[in-house]
């Protein structure tokens, strides 16, 4: 029964993902996009995402992940210096260059073999210390240049057009991830058990740390580790609330929106009882 939940929302949602492709159009035109159409997609693709990330942690439960025996990680050199030492060869590069020489060199790596874009396993959290800056309008905005000249003013900027081009190479991004992901449903099913099982094993160590009172990293600090992919309240991009579902008028409840309060019920009964009953 859950299986047949989880394909059915699968194919909804590459239903839904054809559209948005479709609504892009990049074959025909270049990397941007309208404004208003920008937009319009992305309120759509957030819950997609939000939704095909659910279907993940569901298709996932019941899987068991053997992990190798754990290896403290060695810290890392600053620079090269000591490796280039160690071989023979002179340096007589400062240490700044040294840095920036290693940087240019992996930047020259990554953008040689540039990797395939992932679909994130975790909801993004909400940051509770983010101060809500106050936005002033144009049209609010100081417009005289000198108390002395009162007719200099300064002229008021364009207002934005729902046709101004918008860079959408990241939009296009994150519609091939989440194609890539609906399509290979166990495989990214493994790579969240992967992640669970080293998420889980890595909070098991900072507790035995924290009761033996041992220093957890070399640094004194502590990693932040998540609890659960999920964020509290309402999924990103949802409208639909699992605390108050008729909060929303059914006029503005859309398809995806249904899509995303199955996928996420699955999802939390998939954390809360992750190994399926054999008997």
């Amino acid at each position: 029964m859950e299986g047949s939940g989880i394909e059915k929302n699968r194919e909804a949602l590459k239903r839904i993902l054809l559209m948005l492709v479709s609504m892009a159009g990049f074959a025909d035109g270049g990397p941007t996009l309208p404004r208003q159409l920008h937009r319009a997609i992305l309120r759509l693709l957030r819950p997609a995402e939000s939704a095909a990330r659910r279907l993940i942690i569901a298709a996932a439960r019941g899987i068991v992940v053997t992990l190798p025996p754990f290896r403290p990680r060695k810290p890392k050199p600053e620079t090269n210096e000591a490796v280039l030492r160690r071989l023979g060869i002179a340096v007589t590069l400062p240490h700044d260059d040294l840095k920036r020489a290693a940087a240019k060199r992996a930047a020259a790596l990554r953008t040689a073999r540039p990797r395939a874009q992932n679909l994130s396993l975790l909801d993004p959290l909400k940051n509770p210390f983010r101060v809500h800056r106050r936005y002033v309008p144009a049209h609010s905005a100081p417009r005289i240049r000198s108390l002395d000249d009162n007719s200099s003013c300064r002229p008021l900027p364009p207002p934005p057009s729902p046709d101004d081009p918008v860079d959408a190479t990241r939009l296009g991004q994150r519609l091939e991830a989440l194609g890539r992901a609906l399509d290979d449903l166990p495989g990214q099913a493994q790579r969240f058990a992967r992640w669970k099982a080293r998420n889980d094993a890595a909070r098991a160590r900072d507790r035995e740390a924290r009761a033996t009172g041992a220093q957890i990293q070399a640094a004194g600090a502590v990693r932040f580790r998540r609890i659960s992919p999920l964020r509290l309240g309402r999924p990103p991009g949802g409208r639909l609330s699992r605390y108050d579902p008729t909060a929303v008028h059914p006029r503005n409840v859309r398809e995806v929106d249904e899509i995303l309060a199955h996928a996420h019920a699955l999802a939390v009964y998939a954390l809360e009882c992750p190994r399926p009953d054999t008997s």
